[in-house]
């Protein structure tokens, strides 16, 4: 075997169906980590970069439609705003002839609060959990193409009946390129899921608390500033929380 029978061409060309498999489960892997990487990134950028701002305006508005209004534009990934709207429209109810009307205004906006929060919280770490699969598996699926590589190098050195460190070193090193393979894709999977699971957090403290101000502000008429915005969060039955957001 002369070194130019060596190579990514050779490797492909000797594979069989086992090996096209696994370079394909792994190019479908890497396609859609891809995806969702940028995608993620997009919107993680577009979301970090005016949240700040948005809030701003929206304490900064003289009404509650403006405020609603100005948000909603402000905000591009529709983070904070649907929460400022489910806020209001759940102060505004007139529950007399449903379920509701048993339920104190301040229990029915922290209960609307708090589900928007995990609906929102839901669309933020979609892919996160693709992203988190290919990063643990990959790695593992690249090692068995390379195994099976080098069983059939093996397979065949044993039936030339000739032991030569060029026929073993050639087809090993070729099947070595799957592992290889399988850490190129697990890498950047494990990278950006690491970062992305950062961004959800920081934004999910920033609607805890946004959510502990709308809270005031539609229960009080004011903004309450002082208390942590976890409180919505840790409290599961809705009449405990207007008492936790009152610290």
């Amino acid at each position: 075997m002369n070194e130019q029978n060596l190579g990514l061409m050779h490797f492909w060309e000797a594979g069989d169906a086992v090996t096209h498999s696994v370079a394909y489960v792994l190019l479908a892997m890497s396609v859609l980590s891809w995806y969702f990487i940028l995608s993620k990134a997009w919107s993680a950028w577009r979301l970090r970069k005016g949240a700040r701002a948005a809030l701003d305006r929206f304490w900064a508005a003289r009404s509650i439609d403006e405020a609603i209004a100005t948000l909603r534009a402000a905000d591009p990934e529709q983070v904070f705003a649907p929460l400022a709207e489910r806020a209001w429209q759940a102060a505004s109810m007139q529950p007399e002839s449903s379920l509701a009307a048993s339920i104190d205004r301040s229990e029915l906006v922290t209960r609307t609060l708090r589900q928007e929060i995990n609906g929102i919280s839901s669309r933020l770490e979609s892919g996160l959990t693709f992203l988190a699969s290919v990063g643990s598996t990959a790695p593992f699926v690249g090692l068995f193409g390379t195994v099976w590589g080098i069983y059939h190098a093996l397979l065949s050195i044993s039936s030339s009946g000739q032991v030569m460190i060029d026929r073993v070193a050639g087809p090993v090193g070729e099947a070595l390129i799957m592992t290889a393979a399988g850490l190129a894709v697990a890498i950047p999977a494990v990278l950006a899921y690491n970062a992305f699971n950062r961004v959800n957090r920081v934004t999910l403290a920033e609607l805890d608390g946004f959510a502990h101000d709308l809270l005031g502000l539609v229960t009080t008429g004011s903004r309450v500033r002082e208390g942590g915005g976890d409180a919505l969060r840790a409290h599961p039955e809705p009449s405990a929380a207007p008492r936790a957001v009152g610290h």
